[in-house]
């Protein structure tokens, strides 16, 4: 409830769950049946993702079949959750967010990070405390407007597609993330790429986001292949790819994540999965961030937790044109003509856990052991 009251409440404010709504927490029944009403009563507000712990075996070691125990006598509401598991998607594109936010007023202590001067350019990234106090802000070149390019063609950004003759089919079919086109880098008024959400991270199995919607997801998690490492890999100072600690998934470097962007038009890969003490972590130049919304987690961490809010642009009326096209899709070779796109402006709510005495706590109850084993699977 302190993330909806940080975040908005529902249907007022989009949310998308990356995952791991199960395990290592008293309420784990409750807070996964609350976002399927949710769900259910908002289905276009609400879109929830499947994380590692949404399995059969890892909920049995780590808390959420003893829960549904306790409280039912039974391991019928755990099968149905089980089942419902099964049905949650393994990843979602975000189109049309806008690549500059409106500043939410002056920042509490002067920690803006720029190397120029805040009227020349626009704000990129902006961190806001629990009572909504900016705390950290940066800021990045602002593009140059019509008027100000030079008047060879090649550089203006047009309402159409002037790169092809006249006649011809233009190259920019697709929105990107779509796979209808490799070339899009977003929409023709709309520069920032799209935002690939996944729970854990990339497979050296899937280099195109085509290759996730042909995975067969209604099944258990199983040990290895792409469904595993959709849910399991993480980023790391590496190059090209390595071995996960975890036992399942890979670890993979910045090399992969630029290549896998620039392939598929992402700007942004978000993803969850590994306890942040700060809430939120960006690695390789802003390419993929780790985002973590559980505060204190198991009750003895002591992290604070981040909501990542992206705004919508709404320069061609907040729509976003779609194709299924495959005219002009790329080969992932990297070329030098391919237009550039803008990261997506970035917010991030930071917020403490809610005091103990306003959300409650089973009484009398011994910590179970699950609570506080130390490993890899987060």
């Amino acid at each position: 409830m302190e993330l909806f009251r940080v975040g908005g409440d529902v249907p007022d404010t989009n949310y998308l769950f990356m995952g791991d709504f199960v395990d290592r927490g008293f309420y784990s029944l409750e807070s996964f049946l609350l976002l399927l009403c949710l769900k259910v009563r908002y289905p276009d507000r609400m879109t929830l993702i499947r994380g590692n712990h949404e399995s059969r075996q890892i909920t049995t070691v780590y808390g959420f079949y003893d829960e549904c125990i306790r409280k039912y006598g039974s391991a019928n509401v755990w099968r149905y959750c089980c089942e419902v598991f099964d049905y949650l998607a393994l990843g979602a594109i975000v189109l049309g967010a806008s690549s500059e936010l409106e500043p939410s007023g002056p920042v509490v202590n002067d920690s803006t990070q720029s190397t120029m001067a805040i009227d020349d350019g626009e704000l990129e990234t902006e961190v806001l405390n629990s009572k909504g106090e900016v705390t950290m802000s940066t800021y990045r070149q602002r593009q140059r407007a019509l008027s100000d390019t030079s008047t060879d063609s090649r550089n203006i950004s047009p309402p159409r597609d002037i790169s092809v003759a006249p006649g011809q089919a233009p190259t920019r079919t697709g929105a990107p993330g779509t796979g209808a086109s490799g070339d899009g880098a977003g929409s023709l008024s709309n520069k920032t790429g799209a935002i690939l959400c996944v729970h854990g991270g990339l497979s050296p199995l899937i280099d195109t986001v085509d290759k996730i919607r042909l995975i067969d997801r209604k099944q258990e998690v199983p040990h290895e292949g792409a469904m595993c490492d959709l849910l399991w890999s993480d980023p790391d100072e590496i190059d090209g790819w390595g071995l996960s600690p975890r036992g399942a998934g890979f670890l993979f470097g910045g090399d992969i994540v630029k290549q896998f962007n620039y392939k598929n038009d992402l700007s942004l890969v978000a993803r969850a999965h590994q306890l942040v003490m700060e809430g939120y972590k960006e690695m390789f130049d802003g390419g993929i961030v780790t985002v973590w919304s559980a505060p204190n987690y198991c009750y003895r961490c002591g992290n604070v937790a981040a909501i990542l809010e992206l705004g919508e642009d709404t320069s061609n009326g907040g729509t976003v044109t779609r194709s299924n096209g495959d005219y002009g899709r790329s080969n992932g070779a990297l070329a030098t003509d391919k237009p550039g796109m803008r990261s997506p402006g970035r917010r991030y709510r930071v917020f403490e856990a809610a005091a103990q005495d306003t959300r409650g706590m089973p009484a009398k109850k011994p910590v179970a052991d699950y609570f506080l084993v130390s490993g890899p699977e987060n």
